[in-house]
């Protein structure tokens, strides 16, 4: 994440929820709880959120995927971060959960630490996104499972719709409830450019995985990536 990216984050932070709800029209719970659904079929798993944000992500995780024994979720916006050890403090699952102020391209943890890491709609707003798949690569244990959740671009006749949706009413509706219409031009311009599909698939190959499934949600507009660890 760059630095105008994290501060702009810390700015969005305390409506970032809700406008989430609002402008996936309440999906965006749903292709999470498709995230925890993918995670690896094991007992206690050890798990790393990358661009944790409010914990979402996580929560989804303890709630709806396999028996997680450690959680840690990284973010450079100490505002989101804030938000999120809030919302752990009120759950079952916060003893078990670490948040860190970090860059998921600097990972602070050894290699072969974690049976899954996870990242959603975060990973566009990395500098290097190979870099940061690398990186997930090391902290992985070996066999271990990277699931990236991110927007992408439909395939036509949907496109078209797709993109006047993102281009002219998304800014207008994040910036509304937001008060940060820049925040939500910045969403629209990096899903437009950021690799999606068989473009992205053959980055995570570049990172080394293998058995790499892309699972489209939204008619396209979302899409679950998923690799082991070779």
């Amino acid at each position: 994440m760059s630095q105008l990216s994290w501060k702009m984050f810390n700015e969005i932070a305390s409506t970032y929820d809700r406008v989430n709800r609002i402008i996936s029209l309440g999906m965006d719970q749903k292709w999470r709880r498709q995230v925890a659904y993918n995670l690896p079929v094991k007992k206690n798993l050890r798990v790393l959120d990358l661009a944790t944000g409010t914990g979402d992500q996580l929560l989804s995780l303890f709630q709806y995927g396999p028996s997680i024994s450690k959680a840690s979720g990284i973010d450079l916006s100490q505002e989101m971060l804030n938000i999120a050890k809030t919302k752990f403090g009120r759950t079952i699952y916060k003893d078990k959960t670490e948040f860190l102020n970090a860059d998921a391209q600097k990972i602070p943890f050894p290699d072969c630490t974690f049976d899954a890491v996870t990242c959603s709609f975060g990973i566009r707003n990395v500098p290097n996104p190979l870099k940061m798949l690398q990186e997930v690569t090391r902290v992985l244990k070996p066999q271990g499972k990277c699931l990236i959740l991110e927007f992408s671009l439909p395939p036509h006749p949907f496109r078209g719709v797709y993109l006047i949706y993102l281009r002219h009413i998304l800014p207008r509706v994040g910036g509304f409830f937001s008060s940060s219409l820049q925040a939500y031009t910045y969403l629209n311009k990096t899903i437009e450019i950021f690799p999606s599909g068989d473009a992205f698939a053959a980055l995570m190959r570049q990172a080394a995985y293998h058995k790499i499934v892309l699972q489209p949600m939204a008619l396209g507009a979302v899409t679950l990536y998923t690799g082991i660890k070779s």
